[in-house]
């Protein structure tokens, strides 16, 4: 990770520099100097990215770069913390010898310079010139032909029979041109082993009497592929190898210009290598098929953009099990007493075939069909307590990490540090974006483009990662981006592998050694620079950790802990260069003085027993997320937000309170979101400051901000950016009826650009629907728990031209009449505790663009939502119009 070390340095040299130059007045000139070195080692790192796979000493160097770039990180980080707070100058004496040691480590990273100057220096050393991918020179040959193409499984295939049941569809329909289908899904999911079974398949033989395989892999050659096409229809000569690749693919495209083929493609890594193989595929003939095989959903898109890639499914649990016993005992049968193991077994393994085909491997390599069936069972269940450790360790092919390898290795340098980062989190969790996305900014792994916001920037990160299938979506948010995101387990023990103390010293993850310890053990804390802990937190705070190098802590613990008053103080006193600090679980019941002293924090969540945010955290400068959940409905914020010149994101549950602004115009102008905030803090004052904020949530009681007697709702009208708004009445102590809202204001006076808008328990009538109707830009609407009350709501015309997703919480809705014309662009109905509505207005089914109708305990109107469902299938079914594919869910289902 030097790439990401790196570039995280040269932006805090760049801040200390521009921002607190005075807390490193005594060794500005070394930092000025280190800056000039980091910008050599950037460059070298971004020229060297492919070489150094393949070059030994090349790997040293980097290795080299990365301990002294994260030694020079430190000494700084401990330098400026030390002149920030001198408290801290014994814990960093003890660690790292500031400022003797700012200087002797601007010499480090002189030495390491000059190594890297050689290098540049050298061009016998390194050919820069030839660090792109190249169009298959020899050099570039050599190292492709000692990749070997996979062995196509023929025996023991299980649960792809629909799968490929619906590819053979796709090959058997007629095209107007030749017909590219692609078959996408993560390293190990079985995409070769499903097109060696359409490519067998009796079938298809008789189909197409010309069928082509042909591996394609990282590094191919145009020759080499197109030679072996040729093989299939001619002797291939001298002649022929003295050909240039253009010549080669029109030879090829002469032989597929008639008659049916199937050329299967696999391993097809990117749309540029997709484009350098078209050439030879004559475009006019509608009797081709190329069936590709990709991690990549890109290069499926890219092949063919008429047809949606086939994204290959994980195994169902009987699949899994039927897969371990036919990789085991050759049969689809097991001894009963192995059976609860095995089960357990697959269920790690999470549907992924690779994964089971290993593991069944390792158990017979290991237990022979001599042994006991005591001794049988009692190493199954060893295995099953930690499949992930035999995947990694008991493999001597090391087959799980090599095939998860290749895509590693293919990434982007700016794109494996976060992906990296996924190890940070429990397995099979599912991880909300928002979250991820900030403390990747936090961690400096988000490259500034000009125009481009860094949020914006992570997101199109998560993407490539998500194409690549190294990530899966899990929830979808309304407006169509990444709501929550998951990763396979074996992704995830890669991420661990990788980042680990033996390789990259990036992250480690703690965990309750068996002799009631940790492994590994506390003592070598000192030496990590990311620590992620979920289970027996308690245990491991208690043993006083050290962490002078520590700069990220995250625990997601099931389990909430309330941190005992002895140890308080334990994280900040252990962990004094953290950037960020993720600890929802753990319960602080008083703040510690201690974190104050955390100038490096840039990404906090917090949970606390109090209803007040103490004024020191303004000494957090370097700020830029604050997650604050407390027990108390209500927070005052005592720390001045608008000091904090890097703050982009505060969060909290309660309603809180803001301190009053200052004078200077620029405070508050990072501030992109706010919530929730009290409406006594809506005032003009503080949408000056928060001018940019593009989401807003209120919570409190709300008559007082509409009716002007608290706050002011007008002035929202001047948020510019604003795009996501969210009103939650509360009213506590009194019921939530006694909020009753009399009305909204008028449409001009919501912020301009707002797409989303949320409310809550505001018990308005369903006349003032027509108000939202009104808001040109709005795009979602959410109405929860009983903001909308009243037995009938008939819609008007001429409103909602924009809105794509209606959700409707508890309501006493009884009748609605509607039709499709009234909400034009309606992607989404959702239907959360309407019990009282009888029936869904079925002029709704005439909304071209309607793709999910969910129902959630709304009985009454389940049998016109499945009218709605046979109205759409049947316009399908037709076509006469462009519809869309449409999806109805209702639960409870029917009995």
């Amino acid at each position: 990770m030097a790439d990401a070390a790196v570039e995280f340095l040269l932006e805090n040299l760049q801040q200390l520099l521009l921002y607190h130059a005075h807390l490193i007045s005594d060794a500005k000139n070394q930092v000025e100097k280190l800056e000039k070195d980091l910008r050599l080692f950037k460059a070298f790192l971004k020229d060297s990215t492919k070489k150094r796979r393949k070059d030994n000493s090349l790997r040293e160097l980097v290795g080299q770069i990365r301990d002294v770039v994260y030694e020079a990180e430190d000494v700084i980080d401990a330098f400026v913390t030390q002149a920030a707070e001198s408290k801290s100058k014994n814990y960093f004496l003890r660690a790292f010898q500031t400022p003797v040691k700012l200087l002797s480590i601007a010499k480090d990273v002189e030495a390491v310079g000059g190594k890297v100057r050689e290098i540049y220096g050298d061009k016998s050393r390194i050919d820069f010139a030839s660090l792109t991918v190249g169009d298959g020179g020899p050099e570039e040959t050599e190292d492709f032909f000692s990749q070997q193409a996979p062995i196509v499984r023929q025996e023991n295939v299980v649960g792809f029979e629909d799968e490929a049941e619906k590819i053979i569809g796709y090959l058997s329909e007629e095209t107007q041109q030749l017909d590219v289908i692609s078959i996408i899904g993560m390293p190990g999911l079985g995409k070769t082993t499903l097109a060696g079974k359409i490519f067998r398949d009796p079938a298809i033989q008789y189909e197409f009497p010309t069928r082509i395989w042909v591996y394609i892999s990282q590094e191919f050659t145009k020759k080499d592929v197109f030679l072996s096409i040729l093989r299939e229809f001619t002797r291939i000569g001298d002649d022929m190898y003295r050909k240039t690749d253009q010549e080669l693919a029109q030879l090829v495209a002469a032989h597929l210009e008639r008659g049916k083929f199937l050329i299967v493609m696999d391993d097809v890594w990117t749309a540029e290598d997709w484009n350098k193989l078209q050439i030879a595929l004559p475009k006019s003939n509608k009797m081709g098929k190329v069936l590709i095989t990709s991690r990549h959903e890109e290069v499926a898109r890219y092949a063919n953009r008429d047809r949606l890639p086939h994204k290959l499914r994980f195994l169902t649990q009987d699949e899994s099990w039927l897969l371990l016993k036919l990789e085991v005992f050759g049969k689809p049968n097991c001894p009963p007493d192995l059976e609860v193991f095995g089960k357990l077994i697959v269920e790690q393994c999470r549907g992924l075939p690779l994964a089971i085909v290993v593991i069944g491997g390792i158990l017979v390599k290991k237990f022979s069909a001599s042994d006991e069936m005591s001794a049988k069972r009692n190493a199954w269940r060893k295995v099953s307590e930690n499949v992930s450790t035999y995947l990694n360790e008991e493999d001597p092919e090391k087959r799980m990490e090599k095939i998860i390898a290749l895509s590693y290795d293919k990434l982007p340098y700016h794109l494996r540090a976060c992906f990296l980062y996924f190890g940070i989190f429990p397995e099979d969790f599912e991880i909300p974006v928002w979250k991820l996305i900030r403390m990747w900014i936090a961690e400096g792994f988000i490259q500034h483009k000009v125009g481009i916001s860094l949020e914006d920037t992570a997101e199109g990160y998560l993407d490539d990662l998500i194409n690549r299938n190294l990530v899966r979506v899990d929830k979808i948010k309304p407006d169509g981006k990444v709501k929550t995101c998951r990763v396979h387990d074996m992704l995830r023990e890669f991420c661990k592998t990788e980042a680990g103390n033996q390789r990259e010293n990036f992250l480690q993850e703690m965990k309750k050694a068996s002799d009631g310890g940790f492994e590994p053990p506390v003592s070598n804390v000192q030496k990590y620079r990311r620590l992620c802990i979920h289970s027996n937190v308690l245990n491991f705070i208690s043993s006083k950790p050290y962490g002078p190098r520590v700069r990220s802590f995250a625990c997601f613990s099931k389990e909430e802990i309330t941190l005992p008053t002895d140890s308080v103080s334990a994280i900040p006193a252990a962990f004094k260069l953290l950037r960020v600090l993720e600890v929802k679980p753990i319960k602080f019941t008083k703040i510690p003085s201690d974190i104050y002293q955390l100038v490096h924090l840039r990404y906090i969540t917090l949970s606390f027993n109090l209803a007040i945010l103490p004024s020191h955290f303004s000494k957090l400068w370097n700020l830029q997320t604050l997650i604050v959940d407390t027990t108390f409905r209500t927070l005052e914020i005592k720390a001045d937000i608008w000091k904090m010149i890097q703050l982009r994101h505060l969060k909290t549950n309660a309603s809180a309170t803001l301190p009053k602004t200052g004078k200077s115009s620029k405070e508050g102008e990072k501030l992109q979101t706010l919530g929730t905030i009290s409406p006594q803090s809506c005032t003009e004052e503080v949408f000056d400051r928060a001018r940019n904020l593009k989401k807003l949530g209120i919570r409190g009681r709300l008559a007082l901000l509409l009716e002007g007697k608290s706050g002011s709702f007008d002035s929202l009208g001047k948020l510019g950016s604003l795009e996501k708004l969210k009103l939650l009445n509360d009213v506590f102590p009194s019921p939530p009826s006694d909020g009753q809202l009399r009305g909204l204001p008028q449409p001009y006076k919501f912020p301009p650009k707002l797409k989303s808008l949320t409310l809550s328990d505001t018990f308005l009538e369903w006349s003032h629907m027509s108000i939202l109707g009104l808001l040109d830009n709005l795009e979602v609407l959410k109405l929860k728990d009983k903001s909308f009350m009243g037995k009938c709501w008939e819609a008007i015309d001429g409103g909602f031209r924009r809105l794509e997703v209606l959700h409707i919480g508890r309501t006493n809705l009884v009748v609605w009449v509607a039709s499709g014309h009234h909400f034009p662009r309606l992607r989404r109905l959702e239907l959360r505790n309407c019990e009282e509505l009888k029936e869904i207005p079925i002029g709704l089914a005439d909304i071209p663009s309607l793709q999910l109708l969910d129902l959630y305990r709304s009985k009454y109107a389940a049998a016109s939502a499945k009218k709605i469902n046979e109205a759409r299938q049947k316009k399908q079914e037709e076509q006469t119009s462009n519809v869309s594919i449409f999806k109805l869910s209702i639960f409870p289902p029917d009995e």
